[in-house]
């Protein structure tokens, strides 16, 4: 695009100009003069690795969530849809959790903030008075909040994918009316949490401790400006209250790129400092 400046890409904590490098990386996506990406290899996980900082230069988007855990041969799927400001690190989303067993409970979207390094949730429930938020450092989360939260962070969800060693090109479709390259492969929470931004370095290090496995199986869609339209992860943890992990497949849809997104964090006053019973 013309008077755009080079993206730049986080090597060991540093950034650098792709450059040349970024071209032949790009070069399927933008047309720059390479296939290499429409065919994995090194430029298809170079391409990968930089959707996290496409999100950042698109700004804002809307967002989608699906989260399905599946244990005890019971499979429950948990929505969310809002809100993400990719370079202040702020989202909202709604989340519905599922129906009670019985059929007939239905509760409340649970109301999220997601921030760096924080999880406020309101409509939580557990004796938590209606007005006010829970807030939950998400560096004390074993998963890094890649689960807990009913909803993975869409920021945090884009640096997993830093970490991926090796890519596959599936082909070319459509996801909701945008033309995408999919990609399949595998990413590594280690190295991901090493190249991470600072606000995910903690959360995703967390993760690959407290996953029954650091590697991280994806299906990823990314459009023509090298943005993620959809993103599928597949976890593995261990819950503490069984010994077979627990698989869970988190989905993020991302659509309608420089969307308002203004998220407003509660004051100190509005967050609930009592005990939370558990559910």
């Amino acid at each position: 695009m013309a008077g755009r400046e080079p993206r730049r890409r986080r090597t060991g904590g540093s950034a650098v100009a792709l450059g040349a490098a970024g071209c032949l990386a790009l070069g399927a996506l933008t047309g720059c003069g390479s296939s290499g990406a429409a065919t994995g290899g090194p430029a298809a996980v170079a391409v990968v690795r930089e959707a996290a900082d496409a999100l950042v230069e698109a700004g804002s988007s809307k967002a989608r969530t699906s989260l399905e855990m599946a244990t005890g041969g019971t499979r429950v799927t948990i929505r969310g849809e809002g809100v993400y400001d990719y370079r202040n690190r702020l989202g909202r989303l709604k989340v519905l959790l599922p129906q009670d067993p019985s059929g007939e409970t239905v509760r409340r979207p649970i109301t999220e903030l997601l921030a760096p390094r924080a999880l406020f949730m309101k409509n939580r429930g557990a004796g938590v008075p209606a007005d006010k938020w829970v807030r939950v450092d998400t560096g004390t989360l074993t998963d890094g909040n890649l689960v807990t939260g009913g909803a993975t962070d869409p920021f945090t969800a884009a640096e997993v994918l830093r970490g991926t060693r090796s890519v596959t090109f599936v082909g070319r479709t459509e996801v909701a009316g945008a033309k995408v390259r999919h990609y399949r492969g595998t990413a590594d929470l280690e190295e991901a949490s090493r190249v991470a931004s600072e606000a995910n370095r903690g959360t995703l290090g967390a993760a690959a401790k407290g996953f029954a496995t650091a590697r991280v199986p994806f299906d990823v869609y990314l459009d023509d400006q090298g943005r993620i339209r959809k993103v599928r992860h597949r976890f593995s943890f261990v819950n503490g209250r069984q010994a077979e992990p627990v698989a869970v497949a988190s989905t993020t849809l991302l659509y309608d790129f420089g969307a308002p997104a203004d998220v407003r964090l509660p004051k100190a006053g509005d967050i609930y400092a009592g005990r939370i019973a558990e559910e």
